[in-house]
């Protein structure tokens, strides 16, 4: 089952009548409160709103980057709290690309649910109604079971990495930021030594994902004979990094790998190595 869904195919499951749970996940990294705001003003109908900060990112430290994944436990709670069991189809969308709805597209089926897709072209291709009530999440009946994030890299896997090289790191943030400019974000400009950029706008064609083949030939040029599970994705906080995983998932390439605290994280530890 591809991870996307087209505006049609929504709108004909919603016609149905299936079980289906519609999740906003709009977000502006600039102005926090944006993205519930615009739900607010409008939505698809029945959709209700999920926030990168208060519902897909975990207690910040300091020192294990700006959106650390919440711990399973914390994350079922979340899950069962927002409607969500193992027989629902969830459905993300956003406005900026598919890049928050790819973090709860990730975030899912690393802990097993395995029905859920991403509206291809977020809101703006959404050619249905629009909502203008706020829905409450309506909690599971039955409490979701913890489960551990499958695919999740760990930052002192990352450093080993630097030395075996068994895998490869791509970086998702944009081309100037990866080499050092223009860093508006984080206290400290770089990358992780030896990773690849692939800026995860790469992804889109007008708003939508390239297709399958498209993002295959753009991969299997950029990875040559690596495999996908040799793969690590990264960004600045764990977010447009799982934008280039949700992308190899379209084209076929399954297996590769997340790690969530990213350049945020890495650059937290002066001990840690950098380039520019």
């Amino acid at each position: 089952m591809t991870p996307l869904i087209t505006a049609n195919q929504l709108e004909e499951i919603i016609n149905s009548g299936e079980n289906v749970l519609l999740c906003d996940c709009r977000f502006d990294l600039a102005d926090t409160t944006a993205g519930r705001k615009a739900y607010e003003e409008g939505h698809i109908p029945g959709a209700i709103y999920v926030d990168l900060d208060q519902d897909l990112s975990g207690v910040k430290t300091g020192k294990n980057g700006r959106h650390p994944l919440p711990n399973p436990e914390t994350w079922a709670k979340t899950k069962t709290r927002l409607g969500m069991d193992n027989s629902t189809l969830v459905v993300a969308y956003d406005k900026q690309g598919s890049v928050y709805a790819s973090r709860l597209w990730w975030m899912l089926k690393a802990t097993g649910h395995a029905n859920v897709r991403v509206l291809d072209g977020g809101l703006d291709a959404w050619n249905g109604p629009i909502g203008m009530i706020p829905r409450k999440p309506r909690p599971a009946k039955q409490a979701m079971e913890a489960m551990p994030y499958v695919g999740l890299v760990l930052v002192d896997a990352v450093a080993e990495n630097l030395q075996t090289k068994k895998s490869i790191v791509i970086d998702a943030r944009a081309n100037d930021r990866f080499h050092g400019q223009n860093e508006t974000l984080d206290p400290v400009a770089g990358h992780i030594p030896g990773a690849s950029n692939r800026f995860f706008k790469e992804n889109l064609s007008a708003a939508q994902f390239k297709t399958p083949e498209k993002l295959y030939k753009d991969f299997v040029d950029l990875l040559g004979s690596i495999k996908a599970s040799e793969v690590i994705h990264q960004c600045g906080s764990g977010v447009t990094a799982c934008h280039n995983l949700l992308a190899m998932e379209v084209a076929g390439l399954k297996g590769s790998r997340l790690y969530a605290g990213s350049w945020s994280e890495w650059c937290a530890d002066p001990s840690r190595p950098i380039e520019t």
